[in-house]
C-alpha cells in the first residue's frame, strides 16, 4: 500500500515537474522568437507533453491517433491550420483592415488571418495564457502528425503504403465523394490511423463544416503530407513570434484601452458616480435574468422560467432572443462590443431604468442616484483576468481632468470549471483559489454560501479550487493529488487567482477601491476530468449547463439588489 502512495505522489511530482518544464520552454522560445516544433528546439515540449500525457489529449502517447482531443484541438485552432507550414504568432497588427478574411475558431475567439497557402497568422491579444494554450495545441498537432507519417513511409527512400495513395487520391479529387467513395477513404484512413472503421465513421461528422464536409479526410491528409516532408525532405514547419508581440506583451496595452472604454461609457451615460457591481460571466445569462419575466409574459404563462431558459439557449430560437435584447437596451442596457483587441465584449446595466421587473421591491425605495449600475465582462482568458480587472479597478481621469474613483461594491465571477467529485451541470463554490505550481494562495470571504444554491436538484460543492496554468494540460495523477491532499480541491478552473489577485491589490493595496468590496465565485461544471469519458474532449454541456448557471444568476443579482 506504501509503494502505491508513493507511486501515486512520484506520477503527480513527475507530471507537475512536466508543466513546469513546459512554460519555462515556452517562454524561452518566445523570447528566442522563432523555433521547429519537430526539431531539436521542440524536444522539450514534445517530450513534456508525452510525460504528462493530460487526460484531454487521451491516448496522446500510444501509437494510435487521438481523435477526440484531434477534434478538440481543431476546434481551438483556425480552419486549415494543418496545411501551414508557418505558424505566426502576432499582435494586433492591423490586418483586420487588409484583404485577408478573419478567421475566428469556433472555440476560441481569435483572429486568424491565412497570408498564403503555407502561413497561417494568429493574433495574440489575450496574455501569456493564450500563448501557452496554442503552442501546447500545436504541440500535440505535430506529434499527432508524425505519427500518421511514422504509419505511412515504409522505407529511408520514401515509399509510402497503398493506403495512403488511397487517401491522397480522395483528397486531392475535384468532385464530391459518394457515400461508397467515402466510406473506401474512410477505410483507408482507418487503417493509417490505426482505429477501427466504426471509429473513424463516428467522428467523421463531427469534423465537417459548411466550408468543407470532407474536413476530417483533408486534416489527416495534410497532417501527414507535412509530416512526410519534414522527415524525407527536411522541410521543417516553424513557428515564429512576431517583434511587435514580444515587444507588447504584459504591457497591459489591451486591456488599459478595454477599460477606458467602459468608464468614459458610463461616463457618458452619468454613471461614474453610481454604486458599481461588476460581473465576469456570459454575455445572456444576467440579461436574460433580468428582462425575460418582463419581455417574454406570453411565453411564460404556462411555463417555467428554466424551461424558457433552456428554450433561449437553443440556437433555432433566434427571434425570442431579439425580443429580449430588444427589450434590454430600451430599458436600461447598452452594449459595448469590444474594439481594444481584448476580445471581451460588455454590457452595462442602469437599473434606474428598470421598473417593470421581479426584483422592483428591492430596489423601489431607493433613490435613482443610488439604484445599482451592474458591469457585464464576457470572460477573460487565463492571465488576461488580471490584466483586464486590474485595469478597471484602478482610478479614472476623466475628460475634465479630474481622478475618479469608481465605487465598486462588488465584484462576481461566474463561470465553467473542471469539478474533482460530481459530475457535468453541478455547481463549485470556492472558498480560496491557489495558484498550480506555486503555494500562492487566496483566500477570501465568499458571499455565495451553499446553503443558498441548495434545494434545486443540483449537488452543489464548496472548498478551495485550483487556478490552473492550462485546462489542456492536466492529467487524472495530478488531478487525484489535487483533490486528495490536505488541500481539499474541489474543481479546476483559469482565472480565479488571477481575478482574486488585481481584486486583492486593488482593494487591500493601492486603495483603488473599497477595502469592504463583497467578492462572489461560483462555478459550474463542465466536465469532471478524473472520470473516464467525462473530459472536456467528450463534448460540451449541452442544456446540463442551463439551469445551474441561471440558478447562480439569479442569487448574483437578488444580492446586488438587496445591497445597499
Amino acid at each position: 500500500m506504501a509503494n502505491l502512495k508513493l507511486q501515486g505522489r512520484t506520477r503527480a511530482q513527475e507530471s507537475s515537474s512536466a508543466i513546469e518544464r513546459m512554460y519555462i520552454t515556452m517562454r524561452h522560445l518566445f523570447n528566442r522568437g522563432f523555433y521547429k516544433p519537430m526539431g531539436v528546439s521542440g524536444d522539450t515540449l514534445r517530450e513534456a507533453l508525452l510525460t504528462l500525457r493530460p487526460e484531454i489529449y487521451g491516448s496522446v502517447a500510444e501509437e494510435k491517433v487521438e481523435l477526440n482531443g484531434l477534434l478538440y484541438v481543431i476546434d481551438r485552432l483556425p480552419f486549415g491550420i494543418e496545411e501551414c507550414r508557418y505558424i505566426n504568432l502576432t499582435s494586433d497588427e492591423g490586418y483586420k483592415n487588409s484583404h485577408f478574411k478573419v478567421i475566428v475558431p469556433p472555440k476560441r475567439r481569435r483572429n486568424c488571418y491565412r497570408i498564403d497557402e503555407e502561413q497561417m497568422n494568429i493574433e495574440v491579444t489575450r496574455g501569456r495564457s493564450e500563448i501557452y494554450d496554442i503552442l501546447t495545441h500545436l504541440t500535440f498537432l505535430f506529434i499527432e502528425s508524425h505519427k500518421i507519417m511514422n504509419r505511412v513511409v515504409i522505407n529511408e527512400q520514401g515509399n509510402l503504403t497503398r493506403d495512403w495513395h488511397k487517401l491522397e487520391k480522395a483528397v486531392t479529387s475535384k468532385k464530391d465523394l459518394t457515400k461508397a467513395e467515402r466510406e473506401v477513404a474512410l477505410t483507408h484512413t482507418a487503417n493509417i490511423l490505426g482505429r477501427t472503421f466504426e471509429e473513424v465513421t463516428s467522428v467523421y461528422d463531427s469534423f465537417s463544416c459548411a466550408e468543407n464536409k470532407e474536413r476530417f479526410l483533408d486534416i489527416i491528409y495534410w497532417l501527414g503530407k507535412l509530416a512526410i516532408e519534414e522527415s524525407i525532405d527536411d522541410n521543417k514547419r516553424i513557428v515564429t513570434f512576431s517583434p511587435v508581440l514580444r515587444e507588447r506583451l504584459g504591457h497591459h496595452i489591451h486591456g488599459e484601452i478595454w477599460a477606458n472604454t467602459i468608464k468614459r461609457k458610463l461616463e457618458e451615460l452619468n454613471l461614474l458616480d453610481r454604486p458599481i457591481h461588476i460581473i465576469s460571466a456570459n454575455m445572456h445569462s444576467v440579461m436574460n435574468t433580468l428582462y425575460t419575466p418582463i419581455a417574454l409574459k406570453t411565453e411564460l404563462k404556462n411555463k417555467n422560467v428554466f424551461d424558457i431558459y433552456e428554450l433561449l439557449s437553443d440556437s433555432k430560437n433566434d427571434k425570442l432572443r431579439a425580443k429580449i435584447r430588444k427589450l434590454a437596451l430600451q430599458k436600461g442596457m447598452t452594449y459595448i462590443e469590444d474594439q481594444s483587441g481584448a476580445n471581451i465584449n460588455v454590457q452595462i446595466f442602469d437599473t434606474a431604468q428598470y421598473e417593470d421587473c421581479e426584483y422592483k421591491d428591492l430596489i423601489k425605495d431607493v433613490e435613482d442616484n443610488d439604484k445599482p449600475v451592474i458591469i457585464v465582462m464576457d470572460y477573460a482568458f487565463g492571465e488576461q483576468a488580471y490584466e483586464t480587472m486590474d485595469e478597471l479597478l484602478k482610478p479614472y481621469i476623466t475628460l475634465k481632468e479630474t481622478k475618479t474613483h469608481i465605487d465598486v461594491k462588488s465584484i462576481s465571477i461566474m463561470g465553467k470549471a473542471g469539478i474533482l467529485e460530481g459530475g457535468k451541470g453541478d455547481i463549485m463554490i470556492p472558498s480560496a483559489h491557489v495558484f498550480e505550481g506555486t503555494a500562492d494562495n487566496y483566500p477570501f470571504k465568499n458571499e455565495l454560501k451553499k446553503k443558498e444554491l441548495e434545494g434545486h436538484g443540483i449537488d452543489i460543492y464548496d472548498g478551495a479550487m485550483i487556478t490552473v496554468l492550462g485546462t489542456s494540460l492536466q492529467n487524472r495523477d495530478i488531478l487525484k493529488f489535487f483533490h486528495d491532499s490536505t488541500w481539499n480541491i474541489i474543481g479546476l478552473e483559469m482565472e480565479g487567482a488571477h481575478y482574486q489577485k488585481a481584486i486583492q491589490s486593488a482593494s487591500k493595496l493601492r486603495g483603488s477601491i473599497s477595502e469592504k468590496v463583497k467578492v462572489r465565485y461560483a462555478y459550474y461544471a463542465s466536465d469532471n476530468p478524473l472520470e473516464t469519458g467525462s473530459t472536456l474532449a467528450s463534448g460540451g454541456l449541452g442544456t446540463t449547463g442551463v439551469k445551474p448557471t441561471y440558478l447562480i444568476t439569479e442569487k448574483i443579482i437578488e444580492q446586488i439588489f438587496k445591497e445597499r
